[in-house]
C-alpha cells in the first residue's frame, strides 16, 4: 500500500503524544483560515485532531459488561451507565474541527461491547454467504492482505440526531439525544462490493444482510441494505477496521464494521462477523423494530399493539435526511453588546443523506421572513482536490467520485446591532436535490430524523445578549423547549410556543396529546438537593419523579406496594422505577402529594448519574439494596416448560444471600433494546431464602399471539443471553412471614393460625415461598389450604413440590388444583377461581385467625376480591401480593 509520508509519520507521533499538537488555526472576523494551496501537500486537506487513547476504564463501568472498555470522561450518557450510548458537548464536537478524534465520536450501543484480545484481532473471521455460488469465509489478516485497502473521510450520524426536541413535544420511544450524534472520521478498510464480486450472488439476490458480534436480548444485532447500493461505486460502502489512521476502537466495532456512507448510523453494523446475500429484507428483530419512521398519526400505543406498523418496509429509513443545526453561539452563551465587534459570527454544521451535497445554509433573525446565506466550507473537497494518493494504509483517491458523504460546516456574520432586535436565530439547509429542511417538525413513534429548523431563542437581560439552545442532551436540564413548555406554551403551534400579535395559533389538528399531569399548579415551591436528602427516611420521605419532589408520608399505609416502596425511593428520584409501574390511575393521583420542583443545580446533580450499589467495590453482606439497583448475571436458564422458565442469576459472590424475607418481593430492570426505556416488574425468586451467591427465579413467558401482544418484560428476559446482566432492587412488598404464624403487614404484626392461598398461573411463586416457609418448620403449627388456577394440566408450575408438601404434611396442607380445559382423567376441580368454588373451599370463621393471600392474573384478582367481599370476607383479612 505504499510507505507512509513524513507528514503522516509526525501526525500519528502527536497522536501517540511523542510531539505536541499542531496549534490550532485561528480565525479573524470576516476573514477565512490561511489555507495550504499545493494541492500535493498532505496538508491541504484535514488531518485527524490531536488524539489521547483513554488509559483507564471509568470507575462508572466497572461494574458492567463494559469493564474492559477506556473511555473518555467527557462523553455525555443518554441512557444511564449502560448501555453506553453518548454525545459529545456539541462545542467541543464542532471545537475539533471537520474529523472527529475517537475517544468524542458519538456511540449506539445496544448492549455489551464484545471482548476482542489483541492476539484475535487478525484471526478475526467474516463470512459471506446466503444466495451467492461462492460463500467466503476469510480472516481479517486475508482481508488486508488480498484486497485493496481504501481511505475515506465518511460521516455517519444517528437516526435519533435531536430526538431531545421531539421528546420535548411528546415523549417518543427513543432516549434523549441532542445534536451531537453526528461525527466525522477517516476510514480505511475494502470495499464491501469487492468481497461480494468474489462470491458471485445469484440471479435472485437482492439484499445485503449483516450481522454483528454483539449478543443482545433479541439475538445478534444485524440489519440489511440494498444489493445494488453495495455495488455502486458511488455509494462507497465500506468494510473498515481503521478509523483516523488507528485500529477502530472497541466502542467503533474493533476489530471490524460495516460503513454505509450517506445512511443512518444503523445500517453501519458493528463487530461485523457475517454479510448474507437473500431475496428478502432482514428479519432481525432490530431491522424490524428499529430505525423507523412510522406515520405521525400512529400513536405510541397503536405501534405496540399492531406489529404491523413496523413490518412494513416502506417505514424503514435508509438515507439521512438534510440537516443542521447551530453551535456557536452555544447554549447559555452570553454577548455584551457594550463594546461588541460589529459583527457576530454564527457557526454550525449542515450534513445531507445519500451522497447528495448540501448547497446552501440559511440563517433568519426575522422568524423565517428573510433569509442571509452562509459561506459553507466543504472540507470533503480538500481530499478530491489533492488526488490519488496513499494515507494511513489505503488509497485516497476521490476525484472521480460525486458524492458527498461529509458534513460541511458553515458561518454568517451577523451584525450586533440586529442581534439586539432579534428573539432568535434559525438555521436550514437545502441539498442538491432541492430537499430543505422543514420548518415544522415531524413527530414519530421512534423520534428519528428529526430536522426541522434549528432555533436558537435570543435572550435580552440589560447589557446582554443570552442565547438558548432548544434543549440539552440526555436528562440534563435547559432549553427554551423546556422553559417553553413548563409555562404552558404548545410547541406545535407553528411559532415555537410564543404568542404571535396577542393570540395563539390554531394548533395542528392530531398533534396535540393529553398527558396526565402530575404536577400542582398551585405549587411554586422550589425545592434543594440538600432539603431532599434530609427527608430520606420512614418519619418524611420525599421523592423526585421528572424533576419534581412528592411527599409520601400521607401514603405510607395505603401504598398497594407496601410502604418500603416509598421509603425505598425517599430523598432519590424515583422517574424510572415510578413511570415504568405505575398505572394511568395512579398518576393522576399525584398532584395531591406535589410539594415543589427541584431547583437546576439539583436536578443536573440527580442527572450526572443513578445510584448505583457498593460504589466503594466493597463486598456487601447480603447483595439486595432497597436504595439502589445491583447488577446480577445470568447464569443460567432451565425450560420448565414450552414458555415457563427457571432464570438462575449469579450475585456478587459465592457466599453472598440475597437478603429477601420470606413473602417479599425483589425488581427487576431491563431496557428496552431499541428505547432504551426501562422494563421493570416485580418478581419473587423460588430458591430458598438461605441460598448463597445465587438466586432461581421462575417465570411464565407471554408469547405474542394473533388475538393479543405478547408480555414486553417476559419476552425481553426470555431473549437475555447467557452472561447478560439485569438490575436488582430490593426488597419490596408489605407483607412478611416472620415465621410460625407470625406475620408482619406494613410493619404491624399479626398472628395467623390459617392461610387461605389463591393463586393463578405465575402468581404462584410469592404463594410457594411461603408455603414452604410454613411445610419446613415442623414446628410451625399453621395450616395452609392452597386454590391453584390454571388453564391445563402442564401449566401447573411448581406441582412437584406443592404436592410433596401436600403429602408430608397432611395434617397441616391441602392443595387443590382446578382446571379450565382439564383432560378427561382429570380428577381435580374444574372451572375459574370464583365465588362456587371460594364459598365451598375458602370458609371464613371468626374462630380461627385466618389470612388470605392471593397473587394471579388482574381478572383473578378481581373475581376473588368480589366474591369474598360477598362472603363476608372484610379487606383486612385479604392481601394482594
Amino acid at each position: 500500500m505504499g510507505h507512509m509520508t513524513e507528514e503522516e509519520k509526525a501526525h500519528l507521533r502527536r497522536v501517540e503524544g511523542e510531539l505536541p499538537p499542531t496549534p490550532p488555526e485561528t480565525v479573524v472576523d470576516g476573514e477565512d483560515p490561511k489555507e495550504v494551496d499545493d494541492p500535493k501537500n498532505i496538508l491541504a486537506f484535514p488531518l485527524p485532531p490531536p488524539t489521547k487513547v483513554p488509559a483507564k476504564v471509568l470507575d462508572v463501568d466497572k461494574k458492567t459488561p463494559d469493564a474492559h472498555v477506556p473511555r473518555d470522561p467527557r462523553l455525555i450518557r443518554l441512557t444511564g451507565v449502560h448501555p453506553f450510548n453518548v454525545e459529545a458537548p456539541l462545542s467541543d464536537l464542532y471545537n475539533e474541527g471537520f474529523l472527529t478524534s475517537p475517544e468524542l465520536f458519538y456511540v449506539r450501543n445496544h448492549g455489551a461491547v464484545p471482548v476482542v484480545r489483541d492476539e484475535d484481532i487478525p484471526n478475526w473471521e467474516l463470512t459471506v454467504e446466503g444466495l451467492v455460488e461462492y460463500p467466503i469465509k476469510l480472516t481479517l489478516k486475508e482481508l488486508v492482505a488480498d484486497y485493496e485497502q481504501v481511505t475515506c473521510p465518511i460521516t455517519l450520524v444517528c437516526a435519533g440526531n435531536r430526538r431531545k426536541e421531539q421528546n420535548q413535544v411528546r415523549k417518543t420511544k427513543g432516549f434523549s439525544w441532542g445534536a451531537a450524534g453526528v461525527s466525522t472520521a477517516l476510514f480505511t478498510g475494502t470495499f464491501m462490493s469487492e468481497l461480494i464480486k468474489r462470491a458471485r450472488p445469484t440471479r435472485r439476490a437482492r439484499y445485503v444482510c449483516m450481522e454483528g458480534a454483539d449478543k443482545l436480548p433479541n439475538g445478534f444485532y444485524g440489519t440489511s441494505v440494498k444489493l445494488n447500493w453495495v455495488m455502486d461505486p458511488n455509494r462507497g460502502i465500506m468494510l473498515a477496521h481503521k478509523m483516523n489512521g488507528e485500529m477502530l476502537r472497541p466502542d467503533h466495532g474493533q476489530p471490524l464494521r460495516a460503513v454505509i456512507p450517506g445512511q443512518i448510523g444503523g445500517r453501519s453494523v458493528k463487530w461485523l462477523k457475517k454479510i448474507i446475500i437473500t431475496d428478502q429484507p432482514s428479519d432481525n428483530w432490530y431491522h424490524i423494530y428499529d430505525n423507523r419512521v412510522l406515520p405521525t398519526s400512529v400513536s405510541p400505543d397503536e405501534a405496540a399493539a399492531n406489529p404491523a406498523w413496523w413490518k412494513d418496509e416502506r417505514y424503514a429509513i435508509y438515507d439521512l435526511s438534510t440537516n443542521s443545526a447551530i453551535a456557536y453561539p452555544a447554549h447559555d452563551e452570553q454577548l455584551c453588546v457594550i463594546g461588541a465587534p460589529e459583527n457576530y459570527r454564527v457557526k454550525g454544521y449542515a450534513y445531507g443523506g445519500g451522497g447528495r451535497r448540501v448547497t446552501r445554509v440559511e440563517v433568519s433573525i426575522d422568524k423565517g421572513k428573510t433569509w442571509r446565506l452562509s459561506k459553507i466550507d466543504y472540507a470533503e473537497d480538500k481530499y478530491r482536490d489533492a488526488g490519488p494518493r496513499e494515507l494511513f494504509g489505503g488509497t485516497v483517491d476521490m476525484t472521480w467520485r460525486e458524492s458527498s458523504f461529509c458534513w460541511c460546516f458553515w458561518t454568517c456574520d451577523v451584525p450586533v446591532r440586529e442581534l439586539r432586535d432579534a428573539k432568535d436565530i434559525l438555521v436550514r439547509a437545502m441539498d442538491e436535490s432541492m430537499n430543505i429542511q422543514p420548518r415544522d417538525m415531524y413527530w414519530s413513534v421512534l423520534g428519528m430524523m428529526n430536522n426541522p429548523w434549528y432555533r436558537i431563542a435570543i435572550n435580552q437581560e440589560n447589557d446582554y445578549l443570552r442565547f438558548e439552545h432548544p434543549t440539552q442532551p440526555a436528562l440534563i436540564p435547559g432549553g427554551w423547549m423546556e422553559r417553553v413548555k413548563k409555562a404552558g406554551g404548545n410547541l406545535l403551534n407553528g411559532y415555537w410556543g410564543e404568542r404571535i400579535d396577542g393570540e395563539e395559533p390554531e394548533v395542528p389538528v392530531g398533534e396535540q396529546t393529553k398527558e396526565i399531569k402530575m404536577t400542582n399548579d398551585g405549587v411554586n415551591r422550589e425545592i434543594t438537593i440538600d432539603q431532599l436528602r434530609k427527608h430520606d427516611s420512614e418519619k418524611n420521605p420525599w421523592f423526585v419523579v421528572n424533576g419534581e419532589v412528592y411527599d409520601g408520608t400521607s401514603f405510607l399505609k395505603e401504598h398497594p406496594g407496601g410502604a418500603q416502596s416509598i421509603i425505598s425511593a425517599a430523598g432519590l428520584d424515583s422517574t424510572d422505577e415510578f413511570m415504568a409501574i405505575h398505572s394511568e390511575t395512579a398518576k393522576a393521583m399525584m398532584p395531591s402529594y406535589h410539594i415543589g420542583s427541584l431547583d437546576e443545580v439539583s436536578r443536573r446533580v440527580l442527572s450526572e448519574g443513578e445510584v448505583q450499589a457498593d460504589p466503594s467495590g466493597t463486598p456487601r453482606p447480603i447483595f439486595l439494596d432497597s436504595r439502589s439497583w445491583s447488577k446480577a448475571i445470568l447464569h443460567s436458564k432451565v425450560s420448565v416448560s414450552w414458555d415457563t422458565r427457571i432464570f438462575t442469576f449469579k450475585l456478587d459472590y459465592d457466599e453472598q444471600p440475597l437478603g429477601l424475607p420470606t413473602g417479599q418481593h425483589l425488581m427487576i430492570r431491563l431496557r428496552d433494546p431499541v428505547t432504551r426505556e426501562s422494563i421493570i416488574r416485580s418478581y419473587t425468586p423460588i430458591s430458598e431464602t438461605t441460598k448463597k451467591g445465587y438466586t432461581d427465579v421462575l417465570v411464565k413467558v407471554y408469547f405474542d399471539t394473533q388475538d393479543r401482544k405478547g408480555g414486553k418484560m417476559t419476552k425481553a428476559m426470555d431473549a437475555l443471553p447467557i452472561g447478560h446482566f439485569v438490575d436488582v432492587k430490593g426488597p419490596i412488598g408489605k407483607f412478611e412471614y416472620i415465621g410460625r404464624g407470625l406475620c408482619s403487614i406494613n410493619g404491624t404484626q399479626r398472628r395467623v393460625n390459617r392461610f387461605f392461598m389463591i393463586c393463578g398461573g405465575s402468581g404462584i411463586t410469592p404463594i410457594f415461598q411461603v408455603l414452604r416457609a410454613v411445610m419446613k418448620d415442623k414446628d410451625d403449627p399453621t395450616t395452609c389450604v392452597v386454590l391453584d388456577g390454571n388453564r391445563l394440566v402442564e401449566d401447573i408450575l411448581c406441582k412437584d413440590d406443592l404436592d410433596v408438601f401436600a403429602r408430608d404434611n397432611v395434617d397441616k396442607c391441602k392443595i387443590l388444583y382446578t382446571l379450565t380445559q382439564g383432560p378427561e382423567d382429570w380428577n381435580g376441580l374444574r372451572g375459574r377461581i370464583g365465588g362456587p368454588l371460594l364459598k365451598e373451599h375458602c370458609c371464613r370463621s371468626i374462630e380461627i385467625n385466618t389470612l388470605v393471600l392471593i397473587c394471579g392474573p388482574e381478572a383473578l384478582e378481581k373475581n376473588v376480591h368480589v366474591a369474598l367481599n360477598e362472603q363476608g370476607w372484610p379487606d383486612s383479612d385479604l392481601l394482594f401480593f
